[in-house]
């Protein structure tokens, strides 16, 4: 008689996709990676991806404790739909495509792009504020 050993439930998972994976969905995947602990897999694309992260977006979050400095911005593909529990699209219109059968979200949020931090802000803090109920959606408790 074998005994197998007790395997853990996967994790949920989540991606979250903006334009250009520089600002919203940066911030959206930072929070949700400091505020479930690792509980949680996270992705994050764009559909057209910057070079880098918006600066400000960074700023943004340090200002929230969160790093998101060695995060580089991706290319949305199919393969990170699929192993993704939710989708959740960032204010990008017809630029980011629609997944039917997922747990699919459109988040519409102003684009930091361009603003300075005391526009920023505002956008960090509604992301977080969803970020904290897809948390509840998944089942997972926040860590802070």
């Amino acid at each position: 008689m074998s005994v197998t050993e007790p395997t853990e439930p996967a994790k949920p998972s989540a991606l979250f996709v903006c334009v250009h994976n520089a600002g919203r969905s940066q911030m959206a995947a930072g929070f949700l990676r400091a505020l479930s602990g690792g509980a949680v897999e996270v992705r994050s694309a764009g559909s057209m991806p910057a070079e880098m992260i918006n600066p400000i977006a960074v700023e943004a979050m340090l200002e929230k404790g969160i790093d998101i400095r060695g995060e580089k911005p991706k290319v949305l593909s199919n393969e990170a739909v699929e192993a993704s529990d939710a989708v959740i699209t960032m204010g990008c219109g017809d630029a980011c495509p629609y997944y039917p059968g997922k747990n699919y979200q459109d988040w519409e949020l102003s684009d930091p792009a361009g603003q300075g931090i005391e526009a920023v802000r505002p956008i960090r803090d509604e992301i977080e504020r969803r970020v904290r109920g897809l948390l509840t959606e998944l089942g997972v408790q926040p860590v802070s």
